[in-house]
C-alpha cells in the first residue's frame, strides 16, 4: 500500500508533508503538555530527545512501509509543524488501517484536524485502496469522538481494558468508516 515516495497533500489551509528531524522542537512544544498526552499512548515528554526519537520512529515506520505520518502545517508556513496525522496498523490482506492524530493546543477548535483527517481519509480510500479506516480512542475523549463522528466514523463498541498505557489498563472505543459508506470527498491535492 505505501509507496516509496512520500505523498505531499494540500488542502484549502493546510500543507501535509513528511516529518523531518527539524520538526522535533515543534513536536516537543506540544508533547510536553499534559493536555495533549492525556489520552495519548505516550507519557508527557520531559526532554527534547523524546521528540527526536518519535520523529525517528515515524520515519523508520514509513521506510519499512508499516505506517505513514504527515506533518500538519499551515499553507502559509509549510516548514512549521503544528500537529501530525497518519495511518498505522495496516492490514494489507484486509484493506484496512488505523488513523492517529494530535495537534498543538494553540490550534484546537479551528477545524484544522477536521481538514487534515478529511484529506487523509480521502487519500486512504483513493490511493491506498483501503476498504475500512479505523480509529481507537479513550471513551472519555470527547474531542476525538466529535471529530470522528464529523468524519462519519461510527462507534462499533468499547473494548474494556484493551490497552495498557501509563501503568494502567484503559478501555478503547473503536470507530470505523467503510468505503461503501464514505460520502465526504474532500478538496485536497496531492503534490507528489
Amino acid at each position: 500500500m505505501i509507496s516509496d515516495t512520500f505523498p505531499i497533500l494540500t488542502t484549502e489551509r493546510l500543507h501535509l508533508r513528511q516529518i523531518q528531524d527539524s520538526d522535533a522542537p515543534a513536536l516537543f512544544s506540544y508533547f510536553s503538555k499534559d493536555e495533549v498526552t492525556l489520552y495519548f499512548d505516550l507519557p508527557t515528554f520531559q526532554h527534547l530527545d523524546e521528540a527526536y526519537e518519535l520523529v525517528k520512529t515515524w520515519q523508520k515506520n514509513f521506510l519499512e512501509k508499516e505506517a505513514i505520518r504527515w506533518a500538519i502545517c499551515l499553507k502559509d508556513n509549510p516548514d512549521q509543524l503544528i500537529g501530525s496525522c497518519g495511518f498505522h496498523n495496516f492490514s494489507t490482506e484486509h484493506f484496512r488501517a488505523e488513523i492517529g492524530y494530535e495537534l498543538h493546543p494553540d490550534f484546537w477548535q479551528q477545524g484544522i484536524m477536521t481538514e487534515a483527517i478529511s484529506a487523509i481519509i480521502s487519500f486512504g480510500f483513493d490511493s491506498y485502496k483501503l476498504n475500512r479506516i479505523e480509529a481507537f480512542i479513550d471513551p472519555d475523549n470527547l474531542a476525538s469522538r466529535r471529530l470522528l463522528e464529523k468524519m462519519d466514523l461510527v462507534s462499533e463498541g468499547i473494548l474494556h481494558d484493551y490497552f495498557f498505557e501509563k501503568g494502567r489498563f484503559v478501555d478503547g472505543e473503536i470507530f470505523a468508516l467503510l468505503k461503501k459508506n464514505y460520502s465526504q470527498p474532500t478538496s485536497f491535492r496531492q503534490i507528489v
